[in-house]
């Protein structure tokens, strides 16, 4: 839907992902206010647009496989632990750069995401949940036995450099960070766009009439869950640069379950849904660590634990009344306010 009053004249304009002249002026600007955050927000805020952005590319992951095939996956946590422990193993044991060990992290990630999605041409729905939920359990029993890539106790990985710059401050990995989370994005809504994209759409509606209309349903579920845990090895090694070790503790089944009411709340099978999912998410932990705090204080019967575990009420809960008043998330409240500013001024 264009504003009224702009009209597409090409096949080239109408496939533009930015397509009138206000829309590139917001792109401009939006990737100014990325490169200003670090020097208009307090340092204390950093480490959550760090962990926004490795979220949200975490999220456009999982994202592909559940929202836009239809398999629930309860592994994605495991993925990521995959792909931390798989740059780390590249970067002390066989000393390669970082840049070279971040994309080969998703590649391995990818492969084992490949292997545990098989089970998804018999099964689906909770079976296949189930399925995932084993995956994850498999994976870090695995990895937490394996002493070669740092085993229970985890391995500990250097400050990242690309050549001779070295990444040793929360701001310039914020900015290696948005990097990635950005050029992950524009693939992930290109993806989409592609007969793929369509092709995992129609999976996800039904695979028999896809099977029907000569979609190959084993070739694609398998293809979602790669991508999927692709874009978990990325995110995973990301956080385990920025933590300084790669650690299953990190990677916990609640982990998995979190990203899934991230990607709730965001919207599922929208290209939106993972933004505003991690921001938002971010932004009621920001707010539940202030008010924890708050809460013992006034009522020093409550203990800390109660008030530490406030967090998973109130997130909880917001996923509950996400998932009974709007189910399909903040990304379908945002594209009612732009087909309003679109039709106006016949927005009624």
């Amino acid at each position: 839907m264009l504003v009224s009053g702009v009209r597409n004249v090409s096949y080239a304009q109408d496939m533009a992902i930015v397509r009138t002249r206000l829309q590139w002026v917001l792109f401009v600007l939006f990737f100014v206010l990325l490169a200003v955050l670090p020097v208009i927000l307090p340092s204390r805020f950093m480490v959550s647009l760090i962990l926004i952005g490795i979220s949200i590319v975490a999220l456009h992951g999982l994202n592909l496989v559940t929202g836009y095939a239809g398999q629930i996956s309860l592994g994605h946590a495991a993925f990521m632990a995959v792909g931390a422990f798989s740059s780390a193993y590249f970067v002390v044991q066989l000393h390669w750069p970082f840049w070279v060990a971040l994309p080969l992290a998703g590649v391995v990630a990818a492969v084992v995401g490949m292997i545990f999605g098989v089970p998804s041409l018999r099964i689906k729905g909770f079976y296949l949940a189930l399925a995932t939920l084993a995956a994850h359990f498999v994976i870090i029993f695995v990895i937490n036995r394996l002493p070669q890539i740092g085993g229970a106790l985890g391995q500990l990985v250097p400050r990242p450099a690309f050549g001779g710059l070295v990444i040793n401050d929360d701001v310039k990995y914020y900015y290696m960070v948005v990097s990635v989370a950005v050029i992950m994005t524009f693939f992930a809504k290109n993806l989409v766009r592609t007969n793929i994209g369509r092709a995992l759409v129609a999976v996800r509606d039904s695979d028999l009439a896809a099977e029907v209309m000569g979609v190959d349903v084993f070739r694609y579920k398998v293809l979602a869950f790669g991508l999927s845990a692709f874009y978990a090895g990325i995110a995973g090694a990301l956080l385990a640069f920025y933590m300084g070790m790669a650690n299953t503790q990190y990677h916990q089944l609640n982990d998995a379950i979190w990203y899934l009411g991230m990607l709730v709340v965001g919207g599922l099978g929208t290209t939106m849904g993972p933004i505003f999912g991690a921001i938002f998410f971010q932004i009621i932990q920001e707010f539940v660590t202030f008010l924890g705090p708050a809460i013992h204080s006034s009522f020093p019967f409550v203990v800390p634990e109660v008030s530490s575990g406030l967090s998973l009420i109130v997130w909880a809960l917001i996923v509950l009344l996400f998932l009974i008043f709007e189910p399909r998330g903040f990304s379908h409240r945002w594209e009612i306010f732009k087909a309003y500013y679109r039709l106006h001024p016949y927005a009624y």
